[in-house]
């Protein structure tokens, strides 16, 4: 069954760029917010499916009126299926990775390493036969991978002799993860599921997320994976990272066709800078200066790129 298409609408005007990009700053921190607000909730005891499962019921609520409000169809072409259901489990891996590197180092730092996915697309991109990167694109990503190599601070870790800890490599583990899985999940929408609607196409994808906790919570895959928050602070964490990830979810796919995303994309880059400042000020999470220039390395490096691709 589907739900009938509308008459093309017209191509709704662009914001003056001034309002564009305030749009975007505060999608990118409430998104920051989100992250912040995920590694509150686990810190007192809320369990890692279940806060995945109440921010894709979020999601997919508001997808799902918004696919009804726009009279999409939501029949998959023949053919598609497979893809999509190979992007919603790809999108299901990214946040299991994501959220479990949050919980295990310092949220910038784990926000920074999973923003490393457009070097690993690039890649991938040659790989599957696309275009070679150029030798400017090769330099770039140098430039991003040293950036992060001193946000991480390996060679201080590596000087520690093991003294450093389990989680902290389980965690850029976990997020390298999350970097590797959504720069699958960009090939498969570019190249697989293009002529989906992207309102329909993220419908189905928060649809398999939403199901896939479903019943990784029923077959206890994580282990106390649905816990509830064990104290308050875990309880506003999950509700804050509930509605900041909703709100930012909402206005970010209501207005972007009026956002001019391939000029002002690169704002969103500003999310690792906006999560550093939010887990001093609510985690009290420190990162040394070194570290700071690291990621601000990174960052440029990730804008530049962008910019060089929107050209």
């Amino acid at each position: 069954m589907s739900i009938s298409t509308a008459l093309p609408a017209a191509v709704p005007q662009h914001f003056p760029r001034q309002i564009a990009v305030l749009i975007l700053v505060v999608v990118a921190c409430s998104f920051a917010g989100n992250h912040v607000a995920a590694r509150l909730a686990f810190e007192n005891g809320t369990g890692l499916l279940l806060a995945i499962l109440c921010r894709s019921g979020v999601a997919l609520a508001i997808l799902i009126t918004l696919v009804i409000w726009q009279r999409q169809t939501i029949r998959l072409p023949a053919g598609t299926r497979r893809w999509q259901l190979l992007l919603g489990l790809l999108v299901t891996i990214q946040s299991l990775c994501l959220y479990s590197a949050v919980a295990r180092i310092p949220v910038a730092l784990a926000l920074l390493t999973a923003n490393s996915f457009p070097i690993i697309l690039a890649l991938l991109t040659w790989a599957l036969g696309g275009a070679r990167p150029t030798l400017k694109s090769a330099a770039l990503m140098l430039f991003i991978l040293s950036g992060l190599v001193l946000a991480l601070d390996v060679p201080g870790v590596l000087a520690m002799e093991g003294d450093v800890g389990a989680n902290w490599w389980q965690g850029i583990v976990f997020a390298l993860g999350a970097a590797t899985s959504f720069a699958v999940a960009l090939w498969v929408t570019d190249h697989r599921l293009s002529a989906l609607r992207g309102s329909v196409r993220s419908m189905f994808t928060m649809l398999i997320v939403f199901a896939s906790m479903i019943v990784a919570g029923f077959a206890e895959l994580v282990p106390g994976g649905m816990n509830l928050p064990a104290a308050t602070p875990g309880w506003l964490g999950l509700g804050a990272l509930v509605l900041l990830y909703g709100g930012a979810f909402s206005v970010l796919f209501i207005s972007v066709p009026r956002l001019n995303m391939a000029r002002n994309a690169p704002v969103m880059n500003m999310e690792p800078i906006a999560t550093l400042l939010f887990g001093w000020v609510v985690l009290e999470q420190m990162i040394s200066p070194a570290q700071m220039l690291g990621g601000l390395v990174v960052i440029t490096g990730i804008v530049i790129l962008t910019l060089r691709k929107s050209a």
